[in-house]
């Protein structure tokens, strides 16, 4: 029996009872929560609540085993809603998600010394960013590559169309941001899984670009409400309906991004397996023989319970009945290819990640450079002080994440990085 046979098998068993906790609403839709074992911070859960006062709610609110605070509404959340779109629940880094790829590579492929890999990586993707993301950024190309010309003529011309109407999204970069990675939990690794095969795995969104739309957006919807905002249990919640020509507008907008967050992936990931294939340390290899690209910053229209809604993931991966997704966990911890079991009762969702278990700024106090040294020895990256705030330590612990959520998905392979790329 296999690793993840025997853990498989061990959350079957756990499904009758590790399903969700049901967090009081005072008086608004319910919450269900799948964080047995795992816990949800008092902010987080009072951004629970205020999204389940909303009256165009359809069911309830489902939180995922990683949720934690987040900007607009809780990240780990997923909001069905009849005829009505957040954007703030949506948030700002729109279509963020991964992308994994399995290589015919195997660890006995990899040399001992890996940081030319790493080395390799770097030079060919754009990431981090510096001089305030203007013209001489670090983290987008002075000069687009053919590969990202490319994505960007399928989809310059529908972006021309939202600009017409909302010019002020189009300052800034565009086609130099296709194939690049970004700051934060954004990252780049080669990982292996349960049997020793070669993984590479990536997790960006859609870049200036989307954050852009997202806050151009959000800013409209405030202004779209008027003094019915004093009304919202948070102003963060202001919302479009359907019917008014900024919710199509939004809907154009967010769907555009969405595409360009997963054509960015797609674009990076080709990228860096060509940046691979010319490392002289590594025999000669193919790249696509499995292969994942989930978003879990998103909204999608669905049909839930008999009904056609507007699901809105911040920080969530579709899990429908046989759907393939990625839940990363740290820089030195496990990540997991999934499958998922259709759970209606989260509305076909699972996890985006392990979750933060503290900020940043908390990180960076709890945390030192020696921690993080020891945190990461298996693993080939950057072990300096401004990643503190990416250690391990800072999240929650992913093999807690996935045993609450065992009826949200099943794991197909389990991985675990030997190279990360951090922005």
């Amino acid at each position: 029996m296999t690793t993840n046979d025997a853990t498989n098998d061990a959350m079957n068993d756990a499904m009758n009872e590790a399903t969700y906790e049901t967090i009081d609403s005072d008086g608004g839709v319910p919450v269900k929560a799948w964080t047995r074992g795992v816990g949800v911070e008092e902010q987080a859960a009072q951004q629970l609540r205020n999204v389940a006062q909303l009256p165009f709610i359809h069911k309830w609110i489902a939180a995922m085993p990683d949720v934690h605070w987040g900007y607009g509404a809780t990240v780990g959340s997923v909001i069905p809603t009849h005829k009505a779109i957040i954007p703030a629940a949506v948030g700002v880094d729109i279509g963020c998600g991964m992308m994994a790829s399995r290589t015919t590579l195997t660890a006995n492929d990899l040399p001992d010394n890996l940081h030319p890999v790493r080395n390799a990586i770097e030079r060919a993707v754009p990431h981090g960013r510096s001089a305030h993301g203007g013209r001489r950024d670090k983290g987008s190309w002075s000069e687009p590559p053919k590969s990202a010309v490319k994505a960007w003529r399928g989809l310059e011309l529908e972006f021309d169309a939202i600009t017409e109407k909302h010019p002020h999204v189009r300052h800034g970069r565009l086609a130099e941001h296709l194939g690049t990675l970004g700051t934060g939990n954004h990252f780049i690794e080669v990982c292996l899984d349960q049997d020793d095969r070669v993984w590479v795995m990536l997790h960006s969104g859609s870049r200036g670009v989307g954050n852009r739309i997202g806050t151009y957006f959000i800013t409209k919807a405030r202004k779209e409400m008027g003094d019915a905002i004093g009304t919202l249990p948070d102003k963060d919640l202001a919302y479009f309906t359907e019917g008014s020509t900024l919710f199509d507008d939004y809907v154009q907008a967010v769907s555009w991004a969405q595409d360009f967050a997963q054509r960015n992936r797609i674009v990076m990931m080709a990228n860096v397996v060509a940046a691979l294939t010319m490392c002289k340390d590594l025999p000669r290899f193919k790249a696509d023989v499995e292969a994942v690209n989930c978003h879990h910053n998103y909204v999608e229209r669905e049909r839930h319970y008999g009904e056609d809604v507007w699901v809105t993931r911040k920080g969530a991966v579709r899990a429908g009945l046989g759907d393939m997704g990625i839940i990363p966990g740290s820089m030195g911890t496990k990540s997991f290819i999934v499958r998922g079991r259709g759970n209606p009762e989260s509305f076909d969702s699972c996890s985006h990640g392990a979750g933060r278990a503290m900020s940043r700024t908390k990180a960076k106090k709890v945390f030192s450079l020696d921690d993080h040294i020891a945190a990461t020895a298996h693993v080939e990256c950057r072990k300096d002080a401004s990643v503190i705030d990416e250690t391990p330590g800072a999240y929650k612990s992913i093999e807690a994440v996935m045993a609450a959520q065992s009826d949200l998905v099943e794991i197909v392979h389990t991985l675990r990085q030997v190279v990360c790329v951090k922005g």
